[in-house]
């Protein structure tokens, strides 16, 4: 597949936005799923697939209306998640990344179904507890957040990493999202905030302090490592969830939302595609 070796990455190693529509069009977009039902849908709508792997990663490479599209399926978790980001990284020099899957809901308001674009994404998960002696106790509604990418030094040392970092998600393909909304009817599209973490909270009250100290809409494993690669790198990233669940409103656990998800994000990198310069 052009573009998709190495001979595209040493056109631009450090991750830098391109600059001509002949490099933009040699340099795949990244769809990554956690699990097997996040990725496999999405990968067998591509056309000239062929794929790779790279330790536990699969990487599932084609085109979508002639354009280089990449699948990878990344496997659970932060750490996954951000070795499988920087493979792909390093070995295709991706214009773009859209992190998507399921994820379970922190806002009342969303329904199982409901897709959240991730404005932002943020590790709910990097927190810095009280100093507290022995058989004081434990207090986690008093934790705090910690920017582990505020310095160089000692996050849980310096005051300046006592703030929570967002990843905000990239304008363009937010725009590409917003506008095939209509396309998706099985429930309704906001822009919110991904929480993630590893860590699976089950702990109403818990839900609840995320979504009131850092306006989270919904929780996942995966988003804000990826994102903080993306961000290493330059390349442009979107976090897209769909609710699976929401245990704050008794929203019970739907796999079929997963491949829902996929049939929009589809549209959101066709949508994109559109927007590119020479796009096909």
């Amino acid at each position: 597949m052009a573009g998709c070796g190495s001979a595209a990455k040493s056109e631009s190693t450090s991750g830098d936005k391109p600059t001509t529509a002949e490099e933009i069009s040699q340099r795949p977009i990244i769809v990554q799923g956690p699990m097997p039902i996040e990725a496999e849908e999405f990968a067998g709508r591509l056309e000239n697939v062929k794929e790779e792997t790279s330790g536990n990663f699969v990487f599932y490479i084609g085109t979508l209306e002639d354009y280089p599209v990449i699948v990878t399926k990344t496997g659970k978790g932060m750490e996954n998640a951000a070795a499988a980001t920087a493979i792909a990284i390093e070995k295709y020099n991706p214009i773009a990344i859209i992190n998507q899957g399921t994820s379970g809901g922190h806002d009342p308001d969303l329904n199982v179904f409901d897709i959240v674009l991730g404005e932002r994404t943020i590790n709910i998960g990097a927190l810095k507890t009280g100093q507290r002696e022995k058989n004081e106790g434990i207090a986690p509604t008093e934790w705090i957040p910690m920017d582990l990418m505020a310095s160089e030094g000692s996050a849980g040392e310096d005051p300046n990493a006592e703030k929570a970092r967002y990843y905000e998600g990239d304008k363009d393909l937010l725009a590409a999202a917003n506008a095939v909304k209509d396309t998706y009817t099985k429930g309704k599209i906001v822009e919110g905030t991904i929480g993630s973490a590893d860590f699976w909270n089950n702990e109403l009250d818990r839900i609840n302090w995320f979504h009131t100290n850092f306006g989270t809409s919904v929780e996942e494993m995966e988003g804000a490592a990826v994102a903080q690669i993306a961000e290493a790198y330059d390349v442009p990233f979107l976090g897209i969830r769909v609710l699976s669940n929401n245990k704050v409103n008794g929203g019970e656990y739907n796999p079929n939302t997963a491949a829902a998800n996929q049939e929009y994000v589809y549209e959101v990198v066709k949508q994109y595609i559109s927007t590119l310069p020479n796009e096909k």
